[in-house]
């Protein structure tokens, strides 16, 4: 009895621990690990990033197309989020995450968005074709803003005169 709870405990481990390895935080230590090996820090998940992320997964996979444009720009799909620099990656082809992040490290394109210098920001996100049961992937990388150049809203284009926990009023 003693032994069968014990193998049940370590293949519940077993495999919880390659299921949390597909999960968003796995991803970004996964990210985090390549960059921190090429001498750039560390990238969290960022919510914004990984709706922008999801949205061009999702497009990809519903039109089965690889394409950076196929919702539109990355620049515009950014909206009124402050960063000041962002890059794509997109991929198409495996279904777990470590073979897709080899796609990119194996790309000079690629990898050097994943070695973004100062990025900190990232979001994930796959989804799988209807049609053709392909896997589409989006990662969104980002240097974000600092507090001080936070200071006018792109909603308005006016100055900030009060800022407040990182909130222009």
């Amino acid at each position: 009895m003693k032994s069968a709870l014990s193998i049940s405990f370590w293949l519940t481990l077993a495999f919880c621990s390659s299921a949390f390895a597909q999960t968003a935080p796995g991803r970004a230590e996964a990210i985090s690990s390549y960059r921190l090996k090429h001498g750039e820090g560390r990238v969290a998940m960022d919510s914004a990033l990984n709706r922008i992320a999801h949205e061009q997964a999702v497009a990809m996979a519903s039109r089965d197309v690889l394409d950076h444009g196929v919702l539109r720009p990355l620049s515009s799909r950014v909206g009124t989020y402050a960063y000041e620099e962002i890059a794509e990656n997109i991929a198409y082809g495996h279904d777990d995450f470590p073979k897709t992040l080899g796609q990119w490290v194996d790309s000079p394109g690629h990898q050097r968005n994943l070695l973004l210098h100062g990025a900190s920001k990232i979001g994930v996100a796959s989804a799988k074709s209807a049609k053709t049961g392909q896997t589409y992937w989006a990662m969104v990388i980002a240097v974000g803003l600092p507090p001080a150049k936070r200071t006018t809203s792109r909603r308005s284009e006016k100055p900030c005169r009060l800022q407040l926990l990182d909130q222009c009023l």
